[in-house]
């Protein structure tokens, strides 16, 4: 009590006057107009497109102005901003000005400038930040139309101010970008970054990188090769046909014309369903879709744009000189991200088969990207062997320069490769332990 006695001792009130109660009433109305323009500024820029989509800003006039000033943001935060620190301005001069003409200090002016900027700082803290952000951010919509027309007007009144505060900005925002986008974190940065992180669940983990390495993913490593590819000579009777169908199982067939470079087109099981009794002449040819083509160095996210853009889901790889390297489907791509993708019509575990926590046997045929998965290393760790290899086994031909024998034994880093099974022609099956 004594520091309060202190303080009112130390203060000696003037008489109040007209002047000092209207000053108190503009006082109370310029932080009644903070509050609101502050306010605004989290109702409107909390807006998100999902709320404009549902509707509750349409069919109404103020609604309507709404979503004009939010068409143009940078201009309305302008103005949000220009009329908060004019108010804001004028609550200072104003709180100032009464304070002498309501107050005398001169026996402590330390303690008279002490109690100006504290409250002050509080008034405008409290009523004009605080309590009206917290509303605005619970009641946006209501609070934006209530200040829809009021910022409208305020906007006209200031536009001159605020073109000149947004060209000048725009001039910090260009250099600004620049600076960022020079220092933009690789996918690789995130990779490790997902390495270190201790999460629960693996599988959610392995999730978040597929998607980190999603981009720098080129379509021949996640390429169905042209040895293992499915297809048909167009010359083909229609029970030959529908007996390569059933024994492959898949639902789409490229379809060539003599060599399987001159690709003609898809043809999709489905489209012969209700001709399975026709003759064995039947012309199935009609039914052949047009092919897709894809060069072997694209990326898969661009692919799997297309894919949603044509309605495609399998498209034919190509090579640098326009030969068939394999196809690449929709399924594909999405096991890079999911993992893999098992049908009914799959071999389970069919390019690999896990022996122990360190050994494995692979097909040869099994594509590195899918290596690295399984043994659970970086998709980049065959890089610096691997060459044009996009197989395991292309990998032992890489680091070979021929076709090793049966038994031999070659090593990369932590790897010890086993050939199991090769002819003259191609190896077959490997045996790979990590050491």
């Amino acid at each position: 009590m004594s520091i309060l006695n202190f303080i009112i001792s130390e203060i000696i009130f003037k008489p109040v006057t007209t002047t000092v109660v209207t000053g108190f009433v503009g006082i109370i109305i310029l932080l009644l107009s903070s509050a609101f323009v502050s306010g605004s500024e989290v109702a409107f820029f909390s807006i998100n497109k999902t709320l404009l989509k549902k509707g509750q800003l349409k069919n109404s006039r103020n609604g309507n102005i709404v979503i004009s000033l939010l068409s143009e943001p940078e201009k309305l935060l302008a103005t949000i901003l220009i009329a908060n620190n004019f108010i804001n301005i004028g609550i200072i001069m104003l709180s100032a000005y009464i304070t002498e003409m309501f107050v005398d200090f001169s026996g402590s002016p330390r303690l008279g400038f002490f109690i100006q900027i504290v409250g002050i700082t509080f008034l405008l803290l409290l009523f004009g930040e605080i309590i009206p952000k917290v509303y605005a951010a619970h009641a946006n919509i209501r609070f934006a139309k209530f200040m829809a027309l009021p910022l409208l007007i305020t906007s006209k009144i200031f536009y001159p101010v605020s073109i000149l505060l947004i060209k000048s900005t725009s001039i910090v925002n260009k250099r600004y970008r620049k600076h960022v986008s020079e220092q933009n974190i690789s996918p690789d940065d995130l990779s490790h970054a997902l390495k270190l992180t201790q999460t629960g669940i693996d599988e959610d983990k392995d999730i978040l990188e597929g998607i980190v390495s999603f981009a720098n993913t080129d379509v021949n490593e996640i390429i169905k090769p042209r040895i293992d590819l499915v297809a048909v000579d167009n010359s083909l009777l229609f029970n030959e046909i529908l007996d390569t169908i059933r024994k492959s199982g898949l639902s789409r067939i490229p379809v060539y014309e003599k060599t399987l470079d001159n690709i003609k087109g898809i043809l999709y099981a489905k489209d012969l369903l209700e001709h399975i009794n026709e003759k064995d002449d039947y012309n199935w040819q009609k039914h052949i879709r047009e092919p897709y083509f894809v060069p072997e160095t694209g990326k898969i996210n661009d692919l799997l744009r297309e894919f949603q853009t044509n309605n495609n889901h399998i498209a034919i790889v190509t090579d640098e000189y326009g030969g068939v390297s394999g196809i690449v489907t929709l399924e594909d791509i999405l096991e890079e991200v999911f993992g893999e993708i098992s049908d009914e019509s799959d071999e389970e575990n069919n390019l690999y088969k896990k022996i122990d926590t360190n050994t494995y046997i692979f097909e040869a045929k099994i594509l590195l990207n899918d290596v690295c998965k399984v043994i659970d290393t970086d998709d980049d760790f065959f890089d610096t062997a691997r060459g044009d290899a996009d197989s395991l086994g292309g990998l032992m031909l890489e680091m070979k320069g021929e076709i090793p024998e049966k038994g031999e034994i070659l090593s990369y880093k932590n790897l010890s490769f086993l050939i199991i099974s090769a002819d003259k022609r191609k190896i077959t099956k490997i045996k790979l332990t990590v050491s």
